[in-house]
């Protein structure tokens, strides 16, 4: 359904209505964030980033689908988290 070669390339999943659709008097089902430890596991193994770093990756894209974000809004969110991150632990 995903249009995606390899399952394990799916390391994240956000299944629910974004809060952009929903009108004020619907009816949701409950709202899920998958992360899949495979793929994660995966990323991780495979490139330079820290796990922390993939799985705040993962979760502000996840969250940001709940909330109706585009991609470039949650890449902005993504980069202040880091700019942060560097500020509060430099040389990390």
């Amino acid at each position: 359904d995903m249009d995606i070669e390899d399952p394990f390339e799916l390391a994240g999943l956000y299944r629910g209505v974004p809060l952009t659709e929903r009108g004020a008097d619907d009816p949701t089902g409950l709202d899920i964030v998958f992360l899949y430890r495979r793929p994660i596991l995966d990323w991780w193994a495979e490139g330079e980033d820290t796990l922390e770093h993939l799985i705040r990756h993962l979760v502000v894209h996840e969250i940001g689908h709940h909330f109706g974000l585009s991609d470039d809004d949650m890449e902005a969110i993504e980069a202040k988290a880091e700019e942060e991150s560097q500020r509060v632990q430099p040389g990390a």
